[in-house]
This record gives structure tokens, sequence and C-alpha cells, in this order.
């Protein structure tokens, strides 16, 4: 019998359940802002209203957001953002020639010279010629065309629009989606939103997570029983491994993207951050076009960029781009399409993207200290990558590769058997557990590496090496004497 309500109408629950809504969505997970990331958030409440803990703060070592943890803004790209945001600052003599020339060309290119206006879908067409511009002076002539360029809202918007075009069929024609692990958890949640097929393909943890050919060939060949692989994920420099393929590699992948009919998705976002001695950036498209024709003319793939990361820092502004090469010019009209449903990315994103694409030039007054600040900013994160690297592994049981680039590192960490155990007990996975006890005892917030895929019976960690350099050094010391009082504890 139905309930009856007080005005007589029966009660017949809601419209919306978690039995009744978007399975695809219920199977998404994004281990960076998690369950161990919303306790964290619990516990800085908890410190607000006085109760007690063996700590002050949290440390979010969690996520990859520079400002967050201290890095200052470049002057040069927070000048221009203020001149665009508010245009009578143009009279103002405190602001350098150049910041000025840039914001008024920015202010030229949008509706009513304002950047509160909707700009072309693809991206306003001045910035999408200089991202031209800025892509083939950093393959070494390589042309590109504004064309072939879609400004998004960060990298991760321009991740899911190509990813969307891919998926199609069903059963065992469902697209398969090949990405590393441990990979960054926005492609398997993505994958998981969509409904496609995740292929997982191993990064090889004793030689510096590299990228080993074979292995996809063996994640490919055991994929194909079951769906239809069409797309070739690759993220270079590695997130949350670090590593920075060699340009051999990157040929090697090439080949087998042509070989096995796939559609490659560069995830270059941290192409700056590269730190290693020997190591050095390529871009899948320049190696792509210096492999000849035969490949250049065929092999189809778009490569993303984005501002949050590198020198810049500026995740809340929500700019990047993709290029696509090769792609069929009418599944281009649908892109296009596609990307005009949402209207258009953050405009102020978009005049940032073109600060970092365009930045100031030896003969202009702000060139010195935007050199400054950029050089210092990657100069502190590299001695903050080889200080982790050296910290960890004085540890007893932690083994850290190198952090060649990025700005993280994935240290293994050996846990008890007992810990192990403990954890189930608990219903938690091994080194949630691990963390959770390291947030709860020392305020401090890192990620698992469940949250991101790791080899059976392996335990990792993500933590980013942001922090300033003299609480990254506490914040290395914490997690160490932690990681020997854990072991004692459970062995």
């Amino acid at each position: 019998m139905s309930q009856q309500a007080a005005n007589g109408v029966p009660c017949r629950g809601k419209v919306l359940t978690l039995d009744n809504m978007n399975p695809n969505v219920r199977r998404v997970e994004y281990a960076v802002r998690g369950a161990i990331v919303q306790r964290a958030g619990q516990i800085e409440k908890e410190l607000k209203e006085g109760v007690k803990k063996p700590f002050t703060e949290v440390i979010k070592a969690n996520i990859g957001d520079a400002h967050a943890m201290g890095q200052k803004p470049i002057s040069f790209l927070r000048q221009v953002l203020a001149l665009c945001s508010y245009p009578e600052l143009l009279e103002d003599n405190k602001f350098p020639e150049d910041a000025k020339h840039r914001a008024r060309r920015i202010l030229e290119a949008c509706g009513g010279h304002s950047i509160g206006a909707y700009s072309a879908s693809q991206g306003i067409e001045c910035v999408r010629q200089d991202v031209a511009r800025y892509i083939e002076k950093r393959d070494g002539g390589i042309p590109s065309n504004p064309d072939n360029i879609y400004l998004s809202t960060g990298a991760s918007d321009a991740i899911v629009t190509m990813l969307k075009l891919l998926v199609c069929g069903e059963g065992r024609d469902r697209t398969g989606v090949m990405i590393s692990i441990p990979q960054y958890p926005l492609y398997s949640a993505a994958l998981a939103d969509l409904g496609a097929v995740q292929i997982s393909y191993y990064l090889d943890e004793d030689k510096c997570w590299s990228l080993d050919v074979a292995e996809l060939k063996r994640a490919v060949d055991a994929a194909r029983q079951h769906c239809n692989p069409r797309v070739l994920c690759i993220i270079n420099p590695g997130n949350p491994t670090g590593q920075v393929q060699s340009r051999q590699c990157i040929e090697d992948v090439i080949r087998f993207a042509k070989e096995e009919h796939l559609f490659l998705m560069a995830d270059e976002v941290y192409q700056d951050n590269v730190y290693a001695e020997g190591c050095k950036f390529h871009s899948f498209k320049k190696v792509l076009f210096e492999m000849g024709p035969a490949y250049s003319s065929t092999v189809e793939m778009a490569s993303f960029h984005s501002t949050s990361k590198c020198y810049m820092g500026e995740c809340g502004f929500r700019g990047g781009y993709m290029e696509v090469i090769n792609m069929d010019p009418e599944v281009k009209a649908q892109l296009t399409k596609l990307v005009s449903v949402r209207l258009c990315p953050p405009v102020p994103g978009q005049a940032l993207l073109d600060l970092v694409v365009n930045p100031p030039q030896p003969d202009e007054p702000s060139y010195n200290t935007f050199m400054k600040e950029r050089t210092a900013v990657l100069a502190a994160l590299a001695e903050k990558a080889r200080l982790t690297e050296q910290i960890f592994n004085e540890v007893p049981g932690v083994t850290c590769n190198p952090v060649q680039g990025a700005m993280y590192t994935f240290p293994r960490i050996a846990l008890p058997q007992k810990a192990i155990d403990k954890a189930k007990e608990e219903g938690q996975v091994p080194d949630m557990f691990y963390c959770m006890r390291l947030l709860e005892e020392e305020g401090i917030c890192l990620v698992p590496g469940s949250g991101f895929g790791q080899r059976e019976g392996t335990f990792h960690f993500r933590m980013t090496i942001l922090p300033p350099t003299e609480k990254l050094k506490i914040v290395l010391q914490k997690i160490s004497d932690f990681h020997v009082r854990f072991t004692q504890e459970f062995s």
C-alpha cells in the first residue's frame, strides 16, 4: 500500500536514485580528490574548531596545484590579465609597455573589447595563431595550422572531448582505449563515464617507469579478444610517475600506433618540467614529422597542453589547447560542432594561454624579470625532485625512482603482512590504509597508488614535489619517520 502524504497524495520516493541514475557515472572514480582528500577537509575544519591534533596544519601534497602550495604567480602573466580584466589600468604607468601591448591585442580580439564576452567556440583566432607559432618554434619549424588548434578548459576538457569522439560500438566492437598503469585517473574516469573499455599497459618500474612496446603489444593482443582497440594514450612527461620518454621510445610508439591502426593521444602538459641530466622533452608531433611522410601523413593524433603546470601553475584559469593532426575533415567538422555546444572555453584562460605561448621577448621591458622568475620556479622544482628521490631512498622499505620530470614522485612502499591484513579487516586497500594513517597522525595528505593503478602485490603513493623547499624537507622527514613507525607497529 502506498504511503499517504499529509494532503492525501501518495508518496512515490525520489525520481532520481542511486539505483536508477546513470550507471556509468556511478562507476567513475577520481582518486586525486577522493575519500582521503575529503577526510583532509574535515580535519582542517576540526583544527579551526580547536580540536587538538598532533599537528597544526594539513599539508595537501595530493594534487599538482602550484599556487595553493605557495608558488608565486609569474608577474607578467598577472599584469596582462589585470589589464584585460580592468582596462582602465591601461592608463596606469605602473604597468610595462609590453604588458599593455599584449592586453590591447587580446582585448581587440574580444567581442565589445571585453574578456567577459563569449569567444568563437574553437577559441580566439589570434590566440590560436600564437599557439600555432609556438608549436612551430618548439618543433624546429614543422608547420602548425591554427585551424587544427582547439582551445579548451584546461587540457582535461580537450582530452574528454577527444575520447567522446572516439568511443563507439557495442559488445566486442566497443572502443578500447589503451592507458598506462600507473595513470592519471582522469583517463579511467572518462572511460568509465563514456562506457569505453580500458586497456591497461604497465610501465616498467625497474627501468625508471619506461614504456616497452612489447608490453603495448601484449596489452592490445589480449584486448582484441573482447573489444576493438582504437586509441593509445601517452602521458609524457609522466603523471604520476615522472618519467621522460626518450626519442627512440617515442618513435617506437608511433610505429606501433601505425601498425596497429590506433589514434594517438599525447598528453604533454608537463613539457617544460624536465629536470634529470640527459633527459629532454620531445613532442610526439615533432618526432612524427621527422619520421617522414609514411608516418606524418597517416598517423592520426591529438596532442594536449595546459596553463596549469610547467612554470605557470595557473590551474584555476582553466586554459589549455589541443592540436589535431591527420584528422578526417568530416570528423573535424563534427568536433567543431561538439565544442560549439559548450559555447567557448573561459576567455581569461585563453588570454593566459596566449601569454604562455607568446612570452616577453629579449628586446621587451618585461623579459629579464620574466626569465628570472621562470628560471627560479623550474630550478626550485629540479632541486626538489632531486631532494625527494634522495631522502625517500634513505628510508628502509621505500624505493623511489628519479623524478625525471613533471611534479610528482611515486615511491614504492613495502608494507608488512600484518598491515595488509589489518587493512583488509577494515575494508580498505592497504596503501589507502597507510595514507589514511599518515593523514591522521601527521596531517599529510597523499594519494594511494591504488588510485592510479599498480602491479598486483605492489604498493605506492603519489606525492607532489610542489611545497616550498623548507616545507618539503619537513614533509619528507615526517613521511620517513611515519614509515619507520608504521613498519615497526605491524612487524
